[in-house]
This record gives structure tokens, C-alpha cells and sequence, in this order.
């Protein structure tokens, strides 16, 4: 009975999204409050749980989230994302046109949600889709597919960070910084070979329109700031975190130890990040200082509010004794670790097709499994970081019609929604079995 309640709390979350509209945060409390009750949690203990899990996940990752944001605001507006698209493409050169989209949407995902990242560069991609001769199908599935891999994959973007929160994760981000980097890649080269496959025989509009020339659209956008101030507020919390996770392995009690691992806390390594992109800022002004971060707290805090309350809900279904049930139930083959990665895998994958949000799939996935995790004894920074994996492995698959990010692409490349679904569709789909088929070989491996 216990399981089937907490399988109508998942529907009910479900039903409330897709069906109603709803914003997922408060669904998520809906839901919370439902299992909580219809488990047989006294009334007081279930507002108790609603709330220690909303506070206790904004205390792991709450500042990472927001500080996370604050840098993507401040790449996409100051020119740095075109920065560093334009570096990219500088190094590749333009005989694979395609490849430089995949690998700008790579990097400029890491921070930038992947909506904002195809926006801003989609002018970027049809200049150069028209000054390669390649079609401009092809080009926004490179793009696309480059983005959607490190959004889903990635921290500082939230719905990793999230998962990581959620499964008790949130001191080993460097270690799933790190194979979510690795990760990543398995599934940029897959977009790549599908855009070039498939995109290429796609039609749009814009292949017969004159686009602006590519140096224009450089020009247009006015002075950009330096690659080493583009690329540094990505790379300095990464490297930093990094940093902090090899000096907490040395097991050294030495104050420049205790001194790196407080630079590597994600907490601090982000609000670092957020100063370093402060020098990417055209004017020190109210408009930068207070305007653009405004924009980013605005940006992060539906964000918040939904990683807050899938919080609520994963603490609601731990404290409700599904430990206790699972720690008496046979689990046969999934106690083997790489086979227990396709349940976090399905359950994502069948949240994001349901309901379109990657971030909520993210969410309610890893609130659902959390309670599993100690009793597998799945611990420890890597198996860690391979199941957050696994569940964003399953949030990639698929973007379909109800996904906003869906739109976003088919709206700035012109593509039909038909060959959408050739396209982009197929393509998440491939990303998606492709990211967890790579997750366990690399369990096989290393755990």
C-alpha cells in the first residue's frame, strides 16, 4: 500500500503539470502532503517533514543555484557566450560547421540554460550555416543537442545540483562535475552524427533567406570582452571545486588544506565565480550591478522553489518507512548497482516525457530514489555521481511538444514540428540511451 501511494503522489504531480497546467512547485507540494497523509504520518510530523526538507536542500545548494544563475545572466548579456563561440570557431575553423555548434553548446550550457544559450546563439548559427552552405536544420540540432547535454549533466546547472542535493550528494560535486564533463561528451558526439545525418536532409525557411554575414553580427553585438575573462567564471569554480575535492582526499589536517577545501566548498568556488564575471560587466552601474542580477534572481527562483519543494517531497517519502519496506524486499538483480542505474533512468525518462521539464524530472527522480540508495549501499562520491548521472540520462529522453525547449528550437531554426520530431526529438532519445548505456560501463568499471 505504502508503494502505491507514493506512485500516486508521482502520478499526481504528473496529472497536475501536464493535464492542469500547474506549476510544478506547487504540485510537488500537493503531492508531498498527499503521500505524507495517506501514509499515516501524523498530520504535525508531515508539515514538520514539508518544511525540514524545503530548508534543508536551500541549505546544501540554495546560494549554488542562485550564484549558478547569476554568472549564465551575466555571460549571456555581456557578449561572453559569443566570446566564446567565436573562439570556438576560430580554433575549428569552418570545415565542420556543425562540430563547432555541438562543442559552443557544450561549454556555454555549463552556466547558460540551455533555452537562453540557443536563443542567443541562434543569429550566430545561421550566419554560419550560410557562409558554410550547410543547412540550417543541421546546424540547430548540433547546437541544440550540444546545449541539452550539459544542462541535464552538469553542475552549476540546477537540476543536477538538485539531484545531487536529494541523494545526499552535495559534498562530492566535484567528482560529478568532473563525470558529468566526461559523460557529456558520449552524448555531444551523438547529436553531432544525427544533425549531420538527419539534419541535413531537413528544409527551413531560413535556407533561402540572406543572413547577416557573420563578421556583421560580431560587430553588431559591439565589444566583447577577452576570451580569459569569458571562459574565467566557468573555469575558475570548476577548477576550484576540483582543487577542493583532491585536498579533502589527502586526508591532511593542515590549515592550507582546511584553507583549499574552503575554496573548493561549491558555495564559496560559486560566489567566486560570480566576482570573476563581475569583470565581464561593461559599466559599474545600477543597471549591471542591481538590473542584471535582479534578472537572475528572477531567473532563479522558480528554480529554487521547485528544487525546495521536490525536497519537501523526497523528505515526505523517505520519513514515510519506504526504507524499512525496501530494506525487506528482495531486490534480486538490482542490488548489483549497474542494472539499478535503469531505474533512475526510466523513472526520469518517463517524468520528462510526461511532464517536459527536465528540472522537475531531475527533482521528483532523485527524491524518489533517495531512500533506496543506503539501503544498496550506494555510497560514496562516485557511485554518487554515476546515479545523478543515470537520472539525467533520463531527463534527456525525450523533448517533445510539451517541452519549452522544444519550441525554443523549432521557433529560431524554422524547422516544422514534424521534422522536429526527426530531428530534435530523435536526437534527445539517442542522447539519452546513449548517456546511460556510457554510466554503467563506467559503474562496470570503477565501482
Amino acid at each position: 500500500m505504502l508503494l502505491l501511494v507514493i506512485l500516486i503522489g508521482v502520478i499526481l504531480v504528473v496529472v497536475l503539470t501536464a493535464v492542469f497546467k500547474l506549476h510544478p512547485f506547487l504540485a510537488l507540494l500537493i503531492s508531498a502532503f498527499f503521500v505524507g497523509i495517506a501514509s499515516g504520518m501524523p498530520l504535525l510530523t508531515v508539515v514538520e517533514n514539508v518544511n525540514t526538507g524545503f530548508g534543508g536542500l536551500m541549505t546544501n545548494i540554495g546560494i549554488v543555484i542562485v550564484a549558478g544563475t547569476i554568472i549564465g545572466v551575466i555571460l549571456e548579456k555581456s557578449g561572453a557566450a559569443y566570446r566564446m563561440a567565436e573562439v570556438v570557431l576560430r580554433v575549428l575553423g569552418e570545415k565542420r560547421p556543425q562540430l563547432a555548434m555541438s562543442i559552443i553548446g557544450y561549454i556555454v550550457s555549463i552556466p547558460v540554460f540551455c533555452d537562453s544559450g540557443f536563443i542567443i546563439l541562434s543569429s550566430l548559427m545561421k550566419s554560419l550555416a550560410k557562409r558554410s552552405k550547410v543547412k540550417v536544420a543541421s546546424m540547430a540540432v548540433a547546437l541544440s543537442t550540444g546545449l541539452y547535454a550539459t544542462h541535464t549533466l552538469v553542475p552549476p546547472t540546477p537540476g543536477p545540483i538538485a539531484a545531487a542535493g536529494n541523494i545526499g550528494a552535495s559534498d562530492y560535486l566535484g567528482t560529478i562535475i568532473l563525470v558529468g564533463l566526461f559523460v557529456a561528451i558520449p552524448a555531444v558526439i551523438v547529436g553531432y552524427i544525427w544533425a549531420v545525418k538527419v539534419g541535413t536532409k531537413i528544409d527551413v525557411e531560413a535556407d533561402q533567406e540572406e543572413a547577416l554575414d557573420y563578421d556583421e553580427i560580431i560587430k553588431s553585438f559591439g565589444k566583447m570582452p577577452s576570451t580569459f575573462k569569458s571562459f574565467l567564471p566557468i573555469v575558475l569554480p570548476i577548477a576550484l571545486i576540483g582543487i577542493g575535492s583532491v585536498a579533502a582526499l589527502t586526508g591532511s589536517e593542515s590549515g592550507f588544506t582546511h584553507f583549499l577545501q574552503f575554496l573548493g566548498a561549491p558555495t564559496v568556488a560559486l560566489i567566486l565565480g560570480v566576482f570573476s564575471a563581475f569583470l565581464l560587466l561593461p559599466e559599474i552601474s545600477e543597471k549591471t550591478l542591481s538590473g542584471w542580477i535582479g534578472d537572475a534572481l528572477k531567473e532563479a527562483a522558480p528554480i529554487l522553489l521547485i528544487t525546495g519543494a521536490g525536497g519537501s517531497f523526497g523528505t515526505v517519502i523517505k520519513n514515510s518507512g519506504v526504507a524499512e519496506l525496501l530494506q525487506k524486499m528482495d531486490l534480486g538483480a538490482l542490488s548489483t548497482g549497474a542494472l539499478f542505474l535503469l531505474v533512475p533512468f526510466l523513472i526520469a525518462a518517463a517524468l520528462k516525457t510526461a511532464q517536459g521539464s527536465s528540472t522537475a524530472s531531475l527533482v521528483i527522480t532523485s527524491s524518489l530514489i533517495a531512500p533506496m540508495l543506503p539501503t544498496l549501499g550506494i555510497e560514496g562520491a562516485l557511485p554518487l555521481a554515476l546515479v545523478v548521472m543515470a537520472i539525467g540520462a533520463g531527463a534527456m529522453t525525450v523533448s517533445h511538444v510539451n517541452d519549452s525547449y522544444f519550441w525554443v528550437v523549432t521557433q529560431f531554426s524554422g524547422m516544422k514540428v514534424t521534422d522536429a520530431y526527426k530531428a530534435q526529438t530523435m536526437a534527445t532519445l539517442l542522447q539519452g540511451v546513449t548517456t546511460i548505456i556510457v554510466t554503467m560501463l563506467l559503474w562496470l568499471i570503477f565501482v
